[in-house]
């Protein structure tokens, strides 16, 4: 028995907030080649003219540095945020009532910024997927932290990043740490240090977790969590090569937020993890 064929979905259509960015250039790009996302507008603090073109050359899309006159006139389904917290600040106050989803990569969120950010989500029957990190990787490295943290009594976390990040540590760093103690149900065991030479050697700490930073060049993102115990030591490693490693997860934010009414924090709740 013949029937009617099934007509594809519409694409999902995307407004990117911080499109001049390096993240966000390379997210524009991906948005282009993905059959099932248009990008259909993009957000800059300094934007210069109207449009923006398209990487893939297929013409333009609107351009502004006024987030909710730009959300006017495209009408996006999803605003994707990798800008800077103060400018993630004005996008969630001026997308959410206009009921625009958001995906946030946006480093350096307090944890008063991601609760307004899910009351508002509440209040007004919106989805939001706020994360961390958006590699896949890193978040499979942060729940296996996770699973071995409630077995070890000491923990450290070195992170490594490019020399342009603007923040120490790393979202993802703090966020693991936190996940950490978590898990564990209470702090580690921070080893005093009786004499340190040089102010600020031993790193910041969250609950008895070190965490070391490190800003070089030749490195875009890694992360190794260290547990320590009598004899024995156990390491997990993870380590972002390209820019690309976060666009998987990015995409896949963007096809669930649209199916959300409230906000979900981390990755790993789309993944299954949580």
């Amino acid at each position: 028995m013949s029937g009617t064929p099934k007509q594809p979905a519409s694409p999902i259509t995307v407004a990117l907030h911080g499109a001049q960015g390096k993240m966000g250039q390379e997210i524009l790009a991906a948005l282009c080649r993905h059959p099932h996302l248009k990008p259909v507008g993009a957000i800059e603090k300094e934007a210069t003219g109207d449009t923006l073109p398209l990487p893939d050359g297929r013409g333009a899309i609107p351009f502004s540095s006024d987030v909710g006159a730009l959300l006017d006139r495209t009408q996006p389904q999803v605003l994707v945020d990798f800008s800077q917290v103060e400018a993630t600040r004005v996008a969630v106050r001026a997308a959410i009532p206009r009921r625009v989803r958001l995906v946030v990569g946006t480093t350096g969120l307090s944890p008063a910024d991601v609760e307004q950010i899910g009351l508002l989500c509440q209040a007004h029957g919106v989805g939001a997927v706020v994360a961390p990190n958006f590699s896949l990787g890193a978040v499979l490295l942060m729940h296996l932290a996770n699973l071995a943290a409630p077995h070890f009594d000491y923990a450290e976390v070195l992170e490594m990043h490019h020399k342009e990040k603007i923040d120490a540590p790393s979202g993802t760093a703090l966020a693991t740490a936190q996940g950490m103690v978590k898990a564990r149900g209470k702090a580690f065991i921070r080893p005093p240090t009786h004499k340190e030479t040089l102010p600020g050697t031993r790193g910041g700490h969250w609950e008895g977790v070190t965490l070391h930073s490190v800003r070089l060049p030749g490195f875009m993102a890694s992360q190794e969590v260290i547990f320590g115990s009598q004899g024995q030591r156990l390491s997990l490693r993870h380590d972002s090569l390209t820019r690309e490693t976060f666009l998987p997860g990015i995409i896949l934010a963007i096809q669930e937020v649209v199916k959300l009414d409230k906000m979900v924090f981390g990755l790993d709740q789309l993944l299954g993890l949580a």
